[in-house]
């Protein structure tokens, strides 16, 4: 009987030994969980799954320290076709607790999401669909480079000084662990650097924007000089001489408020004070020239010195759509001659620009200008109007802006689970498989500038 037992457990033997070889036999399977991703991407901003195709070592590596050298909170991640897409962002986004850009590249499909404080939804969106049939090296490189143009924000300090652009790798391994340890202590030195980076930041932007709004308050005193208006001249009345004199405090206002400028968001209150200068010069041109009293306009579109404007025109900009701006006489004339407007350009990084495309730091100038609910509808489409399109401006422009915004967490700082769920939701693609190499969606985010 033994013999006969022993006889008929021979297959089932055989097959367990089977199942042992094979498994012996087969490679070994990476772990690809967020979690896993999300440790890899605190230590470095480019995970590459090892199952992953399209993208060489060399390349990703590139990548990474690219991102790294511009210090901003950018992560891509390059999963293979058939990762599970439910909830993938929302769950990287917590996995790996940094506030920034996340991008991913699934097999040929591409998507992004980022936090608002560091990049608007409308700006994601855009980028997305501007990159949408690419090969993948051609893909990630063209959208980092425009995220990072465009976005907010500082590199976590949990960044090593190199990166490994496949899998995970040691050194992350034990960058990530080492944060792990640290716990509280750990998050709060690096919550701590990135507000002091924030500040320098904020140094630097008020830097560049001293230099346009002293231009501003320079333009305008030179206006006052011209005037040649003496409050005891000869038909001058009570009315004129209250035009003159808000003029006079409006020029001192800005000269003052610019003058204890700490942060960018403080020129709203300048440029804001210089637009109500300008009315008052062009009431008070009005009564000593017995003209009627202008209405309150907004200035100039293409550029604010110009003073008041007097109309609405149609423009459309290169590549865009058109829109109602409003303009002083001579832009209105230049417009209905066919020939382009006077613009105010300013030093960027990139050249001399509109002060459209310059960046964050240029909201509150502009928001001081135009104010209350204009100034969507003029910049829809443009940097500087994406970057105002996040909640931080919703309700109050140049009260918080791009990474410089008032309170919340910056983009680089830790934040773990704190974050709106809203930004990273909805399928990949903005559909459940959606943002394929066909590049389909485009329609949606359509119309340049």
């Amino acid at each position: 009987m033994k013999a006969v037992a022993w006889g008929r457990s021979l297959p089932g033997l055989f097959v367990a030994l089977l199942l042992i070889a094979l498994t012996m036999a087969a490679p070994a399977v990476a772990d690809t969980g967020v979690s896993t991703i999300g440790r890899a991407l605190r230590a470095g901003p480019v995970y590459v799954d090892p199952a992953a195709s399209g993208v060489s070592s060399a390349d990703t590596d590139a990548l990474a320290q690219r991102i790294k050298k511009a210090d901003k909170p950018v992560f891509v991640a390059v999963l293979p076709a058939d990762y599970p897409t439910a909830n993938l962002f929302t769950n990287l986004r917590t996995a790996t607790g940094i506030t920034g850009l996340y991008a991913i590249r699934l097999g040929d499909r591409f998507d992004a999401r980022a936090d608002s404080r560091v990049l608007s939804n409308t700006a994601v969106k855009n980028l997305v669909a501007s990159v949408q049939g690419e090969d993948a090296k051609t893909q990630l490189d063209d959208f980092t480079d425009r995220a990072l143009a465009n976005m907010g924000g500082s590199a976590p300090a949990s960044w090593g000084s190199s990166s490994d652009g496949g899998g995970v790798s040691t050194t992350a391994l034990i960058v990530a662990g080492g944060v792990v340890v640290a716990g509280g202590a750990g998050a709060y030195t690096l919550v701590r650097r990135s507000r002091r980076r924030r500040l320098e930041e904020q140094r630097a932007a008020l830097d560049k924007l001293r230099v346009v709004v002293d231009e501003d308050i320079t333009a305008f005193g030179e206006e006052l000089d011209r005037l040649e208006f003496h409050p005891a001249e000869p038909g001058a009345d009570d009315a004129m001489r209250a035009d003159y004199e808000r003029a006079l405090d409006a020029y001192e206002q800005a000269k003052s408020y610019m003058a204890a400028a700490t942060k960018p968001e403080d020129v709203r209150s300048v440029t804001q004070a210089l637009e109500d200068g300008r009315f008052s010069l062009a009431q008070l041109a009005a009564r000593r020239e017995g003209r009627p009293l202008p209405e309150r306009r907004a200035p100039c579109f293409f550029d604010p010195r110009h003073g008041p404007s007097v109309a609405d025109a149609t423009w459309t900009p290169q590549g865009g759509a058109p829109r109602e701006v409003p303009v002083c006489a001579a832009d209105q004339a230049r417009l209905a001659d066919g020939r382009d407007p006077m613009i105010r350009e300013v030093d960027t990084d990139y050249g001399r620009r509109p002060y459209w495309d310059a960046g964050p730091a240029y909201g509150p100038w502009a928001g001081g200008y135009f104010g209350g609910g204009l100034l969507p509808g003029l910049l829809v489409g443009t940097l500087l109007g994406s970057m105002m399109a996040t909640p931080s401006y919703a309700s109050d422009y140049g009260t918080g802006y791009g990474d410089f915004g008032s309170g919340g967490y910056d983009g680089g700082d830790v934040s773990g689970a704190d974050f709106d769920s809203g930004d990273f939701g909805g399928g990949f693609g903005g559909g459940d498989f959606g943002g394929g190499g066909d590049g389909g969606g485009g329609g949606d985010f359509g119309g340049g500038f």
